[in-house]
């Protein structure tokens, strides 16, 4: 099982490997790479000192002075924004899918591009949101997606529609997303210094189902990667753009 996969292809081909299945929490698009200013799509675009000063500044939560920078940015290159972005995403989609093992199910993460997959998904790949599926014999229900923030993600979602996708799942023994449900210690990412958004419903959807395991991504170094709610072990599978490494769920 992966998350937060941003760009790091050679890691994802491997991750399947003595597995029965590849589950994958979503964000795979590298937009901006935290640790290394010099990966992703920003800096192919705009180069590295303006990442740095973006960087600056988000961690900083001077969100407003960033999204200026950003249109200053924009304005300068000449080129149509939602053009070039769609553009680079592709180019990460289609390596990154190639790499997908057979069978891979997956849910979208806040910064993908969710129109896209269609395109790319083979037929090794099922993509799941809202959605279950039973796998040897456990229910796996997936929710994909973040809810709204300052950031302004692709895949951002009001909190009501995040809850109607979580209701729909009804009874489940893995419940499976990209956000952590909301609580202090799953949602603080101690090298961002901030709190990520984390989902009441999928709180609610703990206490009231009781599954065996929530599983999830999205808070890159969080505070606690693994805590208990009842009977329900909360797991962050980890951010696999860093590390490499795939966390796997046995039973």
């Amino acid at each position: 099982m992966v998350s937060d996969v941003h760009g790091n292809t050679g890691a994802l081909a491997k991750a399947g490997e003595g597995a029965d299945a590849l589950i994958c929490l979503g964000d795979l698009v590298l937009f901006l790479d935290y640790a290394d200013h010099a990966r992703g799509i920003f800096p192919d675009l705009f180069g590295v000192e303006n990442a740095d000063l973006i960087v600056e500044l988000r961690t900083a939560r001077r969100f407003d002075e960033a999204r200026d920078l950003g249109r200053r940015l924009w304005g300068e290159l000449g080129i149509d924004r939602a053009t070039a972005i769609e553009s680079a995403v592709r180019r990460q989609y289609a390596e990154m899918f190639a790499a997908f093992p057979t069978p891979t199910y997956a849910t979208y993460g806040n910064v993908d591009i969710p129109g896209l997959w269609p395109e790319y998904a083979g037929p090794g790949t099922t993509v799941l949101d809202g959605e279950r599926i039973e796998l040897g014999g456990l229910v796996f229900g997936f929710v994909g997606g973040g809810l709204h923030s300052p950031m302004r993600t692709p895949y951002e979602i009001s909190e009501e529609e995040y809850a109607a996708k979580v209701e729909a799942l009804g009874e489940v023994d893995v419940l499976c997303s990209h956000i952590p449900p909301d609580v202090p210690e799953l949602t603080y990412d101690t090298v961002a210094r901030r709190f990520e958004r984390g989902s009441r419903a999928l709180l609610d959807a703990i206490h009231r189902v009781r599954p065996r395991y929530a599983l999830f991504g999205h808070v890159h170094q969080p505070l606690a990667r693994r805590m208990r709610i009842g009977g329900t072990e909360c797991v962050n599978v980890g951010h696999f753009a860093a590390t490499g490494r795939p966390w796997t769920l046995e039973w």
